[in-house]
């Protein structure tokens, strides 16, 4: 059995990011490794002009790594699939990928109504919804300000799921 992946999902301008950026320091306050993979729609580039990775890319490296005593980064110059990524983590005690709604792993919706977006996902089929407003169908409802909350009820459900 792999690393547990659960998706958080919300569409564009949500607050998927602020709600994580609340939510990993307490899952690391309980001890917990975490990876984060986020969704992009939109191209993006993590090289900058002039640096020697990016003269590396475009020069046609398909792929180019950078590596340093505290971290490291591989930048791939082709379709990657998101399972493709998520499957690649290791060391880690649970996967959060900031988006993949279309994605078969257990979902939390986030949803905040000034946005004005719809649901990203049907609020039954998911483990957790974090929201500022009451959510009937949803099985476990957490306010945008409980990250601490979600924290807990993650670290029952990877206990739960056989991790730690």
């Amino acid at each position: 059995m792999g690393i547990p992946v659960v998706s958080l999902v919300a569409y564009s301008g949500s607050g998927k990011t602020s709600f994580l950026e609340k939510l990993i320091p307490e899952l690391k306050k309980r001890a917990l490794r975490v990876a984060v993979v986020k969704h992009d729609a939109h191209d993006f580039e993590l090289d900058k002009d002039g640096k020697d990775s990016a003269r590396i890319t475009k020069a046609g490296a398909d792929v180019t790594a950078i590596v340093s005593a505290n971290r490291a980064a591989i930048m791939e110059n082709r379709s990657v699939d998101f399972a493709e990524i998520v499957g690649r983590i290791c060391d880690v005690d649970l996967i959060i990928t900031e988006g993949g709604k279309h994605e078969n792993w257990p979902k939390i919706m986030l949803f905040r109504a000034a946005a004005g977006k719809e649901f990203a996902a049907e609020p039954k089929d998911c483990i957790a919804v974090v929201s500022d407003v009451e959510i009937k169908e949803a099985p476990l409802r957490f306010t945008l300000e409980d990250a601490a909350g979600l924290a807990d009820f993650l670290l029952r459900w990877l206990e739960k799921n056989g991790k730690p």
